[in-house]
């Protein structure tokens, strides 16, 4: 993670009080926690929950019996803390700490748009491994730069996936330090210790660029999410701008192709 990490969360929350502020939220965020089927978790991580989007709804909305929510943002802190989320603050791209959690002892652990803004992936992967429990769940998605949306503006422009001349694009062009996309996030981390069970593709509905484009342009809302429906039920997820790949703890190393499910 680069060293100002912390400054650039910083900077593009600045403006941010409170999680009804909160400006980005995607499709990963919205299909929690449906993609949780029926695995019934009771200890769940988030890690580097951010303000609190898919923690906030898995409070609201799932049985529990602990939702703990990490990051080393103050901003992101404080917001989760406001909401009655329990905190704890520590680097998971440490590799010279192990995380400050037992080992096997949480049912799920969440990662979502995490990983790439990691340098030390085998221990945050490893780390993972370990405070999971035998059979627990690993949820985690990053950008995939084989998807639509990203593919078809670099081949037409000709520009990098992040623009660092375009205000939008600062913050993940500073960032992101590792660039996946669905199949080599899906055949990297199952050399890990962990078997993908299901990839969760969520159909246009309420992110906030969705809901924009819809306000904007009815028309085009819906044709686009009609396109993106249509591309996720009859073709591949490494179409799909940021799949969440729902991993099994295990330690037989078998690769499999998870199922697909669409939310």
């Amino acid at each position: 993670m680069r060293k100002d990490a912390i400054q650039l969360e910083e900077k593009r929350l600045e403006s941010i009080n409170e999680i009804t502020e909160y400006g980005a939220v995607h499709e990963r965020h919205r299909i929690f926690p449906d993609l949780f089927e029926n695995r019934k978790h009771k200890n769940i991580l988030d890690i580097s929950a951010g303000v609190g989007v898919v923690a906030s709804r898995i409070k609201q909305n799932y049985e529990f019996e602990k939702l703990l929510c990490n990051d080393i943002s103050p901003k992101c802190l404080k917001i989760l803390e406001d909401q009655g989320l329990e905190t704890i603050s520590f680097d998971i791209d440490d590799d010279e700490k192990k995380y400050p959690l037992d080992s096997n002892s949480f049912d799920a652990v969440i990662s979502l748009a995490t990983i790439e803004h990691l340098m030390n992936i085998d221990h945050y992967l490893g780390e993972i491994n370990r405070i999971l429990k035998p059979g627990g769940n690993f949820y985690v998605s990053a950008p995939n730069y084989s998807g639509l949306t990203y593919l078809l503006p670099f081949l037409i422009s000709g520009r990098t996936f992040h623009n660092p001349l375009n205000k939008a694009d600062h913050y993940e062009f500073f960032a992101h330090v590792k660039y996946f996309t669905y199949r080599t996030l899906l055949e990297y981390i199952s050399t890990k210790g962990f078997s993908a069970e299901a990839v969760y593709l969520g159909i246009p509905k309420e992110s906030t660029k969705f809901l924009q484009l819809k306000k904007t342009s009815p028309l085009k809302a819906m044709t686009f999410k009609n396109i993106m429906n249509f591309v996720y039920r009859f073709s591949s997820p490494r179409w799909a701008a940021e799949p969440v790949i729902c991993f099994k703890k295990d330690l037989t190393g078998q690769f499999k192709e998870p199922r697909k499910v669409i939310l």
